[in-house]
């Protein structure tokens, strides 16, 4: 099979060892590679130096290249900074709890843990060095190395505020993720993290099944009723024959928090207007909130909803539709 010339890039017989091999590696690793990997599989520096002039492989980070091109998706930028790190290193902190899809994706430097030595940060990836790291600690999802999912829950406690750190717990608990036995046993053995009091007053915090909410922003509105310490809504429920995002029985109140996104067209606005509407006939006052005031304004909405709940009738309590 003729594989591609070390000096000139063009084609010729014999090539040894070629560019499918790479090719090969780089399909099970989101487009990249490290020089680590490749010496053991008969590629010099030289060799490797070559194909990085000819332009098949593309330097992303020292000894880490993206091959064939340098459009790579997120989790091709994940496995490029856990590669920078070297063979023990894993994706940890933010960006392990978006590879879980636990949280979106974060801003900023890539987070990799790097157990038993001590390794200094690199352009765009935050290095977390620790002593050792417990095999039950590590794990693979969708071949990019990670913390398990508990350790991630302990190390994004570290990094988070308290209601992230709640959203988080409550999208594991929602997909039965969580075991109470494997948290107990990774507290018990990491005496003195930072994140682990903040870990333990979160799982406490878990009582009964975790409330469905379908988009970060209502994640980011249930955040501030929480932190006013506002008596908790049901969420995602059906009044009225329609879903609504937040609803207190007791008061009758709804609110619906309106994404741009959700709520740009006309169609959406006469279905909104009709829900409304529904809601009105049905005995139960209805607030539209947007994603604006909840960016921007966020005191001055809460105090809005805490006069509605507590000028509200204080009705028998109602019941959401099955």
């Amino acid at each position: 099979m003729a594989g591609l010339d070390d000096l000139t890039g063009g084609y010729r017989k014999f090539d040894r060892p070629g560019d499918h091999a790479i090719a090969k590696l780089a399909g099970r690793q989101h487009g990249v590679v490290a020089a680590w990997q490749l010496k053991p599989m008969g590629y010099s520096d030289s060799a490797i130096h070559r194909r990085a002039k000819a332009g098949r492989l593309h330097r992303l980070h020292r000894g880490v290249y993206a091959v064939g091109h340098r459009r790579l998706a997120r989790r091709g930028r994940w496995m490029a900074a856990v590669l920078a790190c070297g063979p023990e290193a894993v994706l940890s902190h933010r960006s392990a709890a978006a590879l879980w899809e636990l949280r979106p994706p974060a801003s900023g430097p890539i987070d990799v843990t790097v157990p038993g030595r001590t390794r200094r940060g690199r352009a765009g990836i935050r290095v977390h060095n620790v002593r050792a790291m417990d095999p039950s600690d590590r794990a693979t999802v969708d071949g990019i190395p990670v913390t398990s999912l508990h350790r991630t829950s302990l190390d994004y406690a570290e990094v988070a505020p308290e209601q992230q750190l709640r959203h988080a717990l409550e999208e594991a608990e929602r997909r039965e993720l969580l075991d109470g036995r494997k948290l107990e046993e990774l507290l018990a053995r990491s005496p003195g993290r930072r994140g682990s009091r903040a870990l333990r007053e979160a799982l406490a915090q878990l009582q009964g099944p975790a409330p469905w909410t379908q988009s970060e922003l209502e994640r980011r509105f249930l955040g501030l009723i929480r932190e006013a310490g506002v008596a908790e809504p049901h969420c995602n429920v059906v009044i009225a024959g329609y879903v609504v995002d937040f609803f207190w029985p007791r008061q009758r109140l709804v609110i619906e928090v309106d994404g741009y996104h959700w709520h740009k067209t006309r169609r959406s606005f006469e279905g909104d207007r009709r829900k409304d509407t529904k809601l009105l006939l049905a005995g139960i006052r209805a607030m539209r909130v947007t994603q604006p005031r909840i960016e921007q304004d966020p005191r001055e909405l809460i105090k809005e909803v805490s006069r509605l709940l507590s000028g509200g009738p204080a009705a028998e309590q109602g019941r959401a539709d099955p």
